[in-house]
């Protein structure tokens, strides 16, 4: 069955999607997104965003337990490999990029209300220069706790208790594909937390532990060539091999899909 659009409570309307195989991606702007958040924690209703990029989704088509986990989240879209989807399928692309990297900053400085923020994920050393860069640079959000992202699965349920115990608004969950997404969905019953977001790499780039493309190099669509320069051996497989294989699996969808109504 294909992906369609989807309502939101939260929003209370109807928000636009593209489907990628079973995936509905939804169509939203900046904007749109930090009004989600904002209405999911004035609200405490659960919100479980998982930002996907090319790679994301065809770990996904690999693997039907990473799927069903993405399919129990609020999905949104990364990079010109997803956007290049949408233009296949729909014949056009994404209103905007809403990378993690770009869209957690932009709900930080426009969300009309203070947060408490608890950080999980990365080395110790990245995620306590990230907490230090989001209370300087967003003095009116709190960082209320934080944590690396090593961990073993008998510490889960005090890690949980501890995420908990400082009432988090907002949970930022930076361990990359597909175990941040399969935390988030797994450990949801015993998160008081109303917002969980997958962000990636997020905590490298504030930390300053990995340096950004430069802003015409990212206006390109080229972030992903510049990142695979900086580190060819870990990113060889995702970007080499996995570009055309994204592509061949979107070929695959357009061609099954004849004859059905986007």
């Amino acid at each position: 069955m294909l992906a369609r659009d989807f309502e939101s409570e939260l929003l209370g309307c109807r928000i636009e999607a593209t489907a990628i195989g079973p995936f509905a991606i939804g169509r939203l702007r900046s904007r749109d997104a930090i009004q989600l958040v904002e209405a999911a924690v004035q609200k405490r209703q659960n919100l479980d965003i998982a930002i996907c990029n090319a790679h994301t989704l065809l770990s996904a088509m690999d693997d039907p337990r990473y799927a069903a986990t993405l399919q129990k989240m609020t999905l949104l879209n990364d990079g010109i490999g997803i956007s290049l989807a949408s233009k296949l399928l729909r014949e056009e692309p994404f209103p905007e990029n809403l990378n993690g990297t770009d869209l957690i900053p932009r709900i930080l400085a426009n969300i009309g209300i203070p947060l408490r923020i608890y950080l999980l994920g990365a080395k110790e050393e990245q995620v306590r220069l990230a907490k230090e860069h989001i209370e300087t640079a967003y003095p009116k959000h709190q960082v209320v706790g934080y944590r690396d992202g090593y961990f073993a699965s008998d510490e889960l349920d005090s890690l949980c208790q501890g995420i908990n115990e400082a009432k988090p608004d907002l949970l930022l969950v930076a361990m990359g594909n597909p175990r941040q997404e399969t935390f988030i969905v797994e450990n949801r019953s015993a998160l008081a937390v109303p917002v969980a977001i997958g962000v990636g790499a997020l905590f490298d780039f504030m930390s300053g532990a990995v340096v950004r493309a430069p802003k015409i190099v990212q206006a390109a669509g080229l972030e992903w060539l510049f990142r695979l320069l900086q580190e060819p051996r870990r990113l060889f497989r995702r970007y080499v091999i996995g570009i055309p294989r994204f592509l061949f699996a979107l070929m695959k969808i357009r061609f099954s899909r004849s004859g059905v109504s986007r």
